[in-house]
């Protein structure tokens, strides 16, 4: 009965390790507010005046929720805040510049990796 408890133990405590949240895959969204890689990421854009001035604001917001949703670690609130940010940087810029975009941040959050989450967002 205790060999049954244990094994239950600690299967449950493997579980919530896995569904903890792994910050560091945000952290491209707290270094798109870097003043220098807000600049360059504008320039990599081609963004106009008007779309930079927007692009600050979202990416201040996203950054006040990102914090918040990491600090609860609740995964489903950080994933809203990935919806807010692309959606919201999809209606500023234009289709070609929201595609580069889409690289920054998949180059940046899945280096090395074969998912590209944010390519959904594409169409």
């Amino acid at each position: 009965m205790k060999k049954i408890l244990v094994v239950l133990l600690v299967m449950a405590a493997s579980a919530t390790s896995v569904f903890a949240v792994n910050h560091s895959e945000y952290d491209v969204f707290y270094r798109m507010n870097n003043k220098s890689t807000f600049k360059d990421l504008v320039r990599y854009l081609d963004a106009d005046y008007v779309q930079a001035e927007q692009l600050e604001l979202v990416f201040l917001m996203t950054e006040e929720k990102l914090n918040s949703a990491l600090k609860v670690e609740n995964e489903i609130e950080v994933e809203k805040v990935l919806h807010f940010n692309l959606g919201n940087v999809k209606y500023i810029l234009s289709e070609d510049q929201y595609k580069k975009y889409l690289v920054f941040v998949n180059l940046s959050i899945y280096n090395k990796k074969d998912t590209f989450i944010a390519s959904i967002y594409a169409c």
